[in-house]
């Protein structure tokens, strides 16, 4: 890989009209007044890597289950699948994993499987770290069945400054470990509801790599991890 490989990244092209804009804008700045343009060019570079889409190496193993999103674990608890999903009302382990501004927010599937239903909730916008997200904020989850005939849900959830969530996926189709299927703009997070009986392999604090980091295995057996420690 070469230098500018290693910085330059695919932009995914739901950010294009969103980087012309901030270029333009930054244009204008330069001609109004150069210290303001420098500005302009900042954000204008942080625009391009928000949108970022990265190449992911998926790991390739049955009954992984992946992470959905890039950013950090903010919550392992047991909760109950959101209703719209109809999924059956009974307490599963949830890891939530934060994306703040600066990652990218590119979603992929966290296992192989087949989208039993889509369902979108408008809501609320409070940040999305916190556990009242999850009911409160504006979402749209997934429901897929998987290999054997086991239920995993995904769930995008708006965050404080995010105002618009994507999804690709329709019911009926059959998505790959990793495959995108998703954005949120602007900050967001994602829920991961496992099957009944599987621990997550992660814990509160570790640093997530969507399609990539491993945060389930279906046929594993092990307590779940504590938090990190120094």
């Amino acid at each position: 890989m070469t230098m500018w490989g290693t910085f330059l990244k695919p932009m995914h092209p739901e950010g294009y009209r969103f980087l012309t804009v901030f270029a333009l804008v930054t244009l204008v700045l330069f001609l109004v007044w150069e210290p303001l343009g420098w500005l302009g060019l900042g954000l204008t570079v942080w625009c391009y890597y928000f949108f970022r889409d990265p190449r992911r190496a998926v790991p390739q193993g049955e009954g992984l289950i992946v992470s959905p999103a890039d950013g950090v674990v903010s919550l392992i608890e047991p909760a109950v699948p959101p209703a719209e999903l109809g999924m059956e009302a009974v307490a599963l382990t949830r890891v939530s994993v934060f994306m703040s501004v600066f990652n990218c927010h590119v979603n992929r599937a966290p296992a192989a499987g087949r989208v039993l239903s889509v369902a979108y909730r408008p809501g609320k916008f409070f940040n999305a770290s916190l556990d009242k997200a999850s009911e409160h904020n504006e979402r749209n989850g997934l429901c897929l069945e998987l290999a054997g005939g086991r239920r995993l849900a995904v769930v995008q959830i708006a965050g404080l400054v995010a105002r618009r969530i994507l999804c690709w996926a329709k019911e009926g189709q059959s998505l790959r470990t990793g495959e995108r299927f998703g954005l949120i703009r602007f900050g967001s997070r994602l829920d991961v509801y496992l099957p009944p009986g599987v621990s997550p392999l992660v814990a509160v604090g570790q640093t997530m790599v969507a399609g990539e980091t491993v945060i389930a295995e279906l046929a594993r057996r092990e307590a779940a991890r504590p938090a990190l420690v120094d």
